[in-house]
This record gives structure tokens, sequence and C-alpha cells, in this order.
């Protein structure tokens, strides 16, 4: 198989995906304030996808050794760079997570329930464990579950198939486009929330997509098994990432309907 095939194989899923009801729902800063007290799980476990490949694909042991494909050990460390220290709109050095925190309380999003849910992870071997007794909804749980069995598996190409397929392209685009609409003090008002987003699509644009693939193809060079394993957690990333996207719509649906009830 290659990554051509691959995609191919995908094709579906990211169609679901790009076609979503969610996006028709999303359609002011209330409905972002609800979508991203969701997807905050997505950004922060993204975090441990990308550190588990930075210690299968660079050397953080020691002695040092150089890595077996060193483009690839630069495209994950540049990664890290990025997204565990980039610089805020003040010129702060903060993580991407810390910086959607920020933007998530500046629309007045709750952040105390997902802080405190990361809090009480704090073992590999318990955590899906302690996923289960963290109150989140089945497909937050779910989303967690998947990235942590992922990570254990100790499989780099397993590791980074999930890290690779089923990101929210549509997202950043469709966010700036309200906030744009908010009125006119909305940019102003949503400055951290404009910033990450701008952020978000600068990094994620031509060239970390392709260096994504090209880790998947030396991951898996001719082995048809680690291509058919690459395949199968894909579609179960996006699988995934649909039944989240579901999950949103739905609380959407209800919050707008609780609306209607009350006027």
């Amino acid at each position: 198989m290659k990554i051509e095939n691959l995609e191919q194989e995908l094709h579906p899923f990211r169609e679901q995906l790009k076609n979503h009801e969610l996006y028709a729902q999303l359609e002011s800063v209330d409905d972002i304030k609800i979508f991203m007290e969701s997807h905050v799980y997505a950004v922060w476990d993204f975090m441990s996808l990308l550190k588990a490949l930075q210690q299968h694909l660079t050397c953080v042991g020691l002695p040092w050794h150089p890595a077996i494909d060193t483009s690839v050990t630069r495209f994950i460390n540049e990664i890290v760079l990025e997204e565990e220290s980039d610089f805020n709109e003040k010129g702060e050095a903060k993580s991407h997570f810390e910086m959607y925190l920020d933007a998530m309380q500046e629309v007045n999003a709750d952040t105390q329930k997902v802080q405190r849910v990361i809090s009480s992870f704090t073992d590999l071997e318990v955590i899906s464990n302690q996923i289960e007794k963290a109150g989140l909804n089945e497909a937050e749980n779910n989303f967690l579950q998947f990235t942590f069995d992922v990570i254990k598996s100790h499989q780099p190409h397993i590791i980074a198939a999930a890290f690779t397929f089923g990101r929210e392209d549509l997202i950043p685009d469709m966010f700036l486009g309200i906030i744009e609409n908010s009125g006119e003090d909305g940019p102003r008002k949503y400055k951290k929330l404009e910033y990450y987003l701008k952020r978000h699509i600068e990094l994620d644009g031509d060239e970390h997509g392709p260096l994504a693939l090209r880790m998947i193809n030396a991951l898996c060079g001719s082995d048809e098994q680690k291509w058919n394993d690459v395949s199968e957690f894909s579609k179960k990333a996006l699988q995934l990432r649909i039944e989240l996207w579901d999950s949103i719509a739905k609380k959407l649906t209800e919050n707008k309907g609780s609306l209607v009830d009350a006027s």
C-alpha cells in the first residue's frame, strides 16, 4: 500500500467530517464556547501523541545516538517546539494547549473542568481507569481512551497514524469567520482566540501536512502489515472524531432548543 491508496481509503471518512452537520450549527460565539468545552480534550491529547512520537523517533535518552531518519526527527522536534513552547499574541512563551485555555476564558467557556480532569491523570498504566472516572461524556471518553490505547501500543507507525489523520481542517477558518461577523468589536474582543486560530492555520498549512505523510511513508516502508495497521487506526481515529462532532452537534441543538423554550 502507498500513501495515495491510504488517502483513497480514508476519503469517505474525511468527507463525512468535512460535511458534518456541526459546521452549520456554529453560528455564534456562544456556539464556539460549547464547541471548545469538548474539543479542548482533543487539543490536549494531541500533545501526548506528539510526545510519544518524540520518544520513539528522536533520541531523548542517554547516551545520545543519531536518529534513523533525521528529517522525521526534525519534523517532530519542530512541532514539539511550536506546540509546547510557541509565542502567544503578547510574545510570551506558551504551549498551544495553554493558549487554547486562554482563548476559552476569553469567550467565557468553562476551563475548570478540563484542568481538573487532566490533573487527575497521573500514570500511563492506570490512565484508562482514570479517564473512566473523569466524568466525561461517552464521545469524549472514547476519544481519549483510543488515544492512550494507541500510545500504549508503543508502535510508532500506529501512533503516527492517529497523529496525522482526522484533523479538523475546517474549524479555524470557520471560527475566524464567526469572530469577524460578531460585531464591530469582535476581533478586538476575542484577540486571543483570533491569534490562536491564525497561528493554527499558519502551522498546519503547506508544510506540516506533507511532512506528516512523509513520516508515515518512512515508518511503514514496504511492510504491508504496517500499512494495514495505519489504515485501520486512521479509520478508527476519524470515526471517533466524527462521534465527537456528533456529540457536540447534539449539545448545540439542545442548547438552542432551551434558548427557544426560555423565550
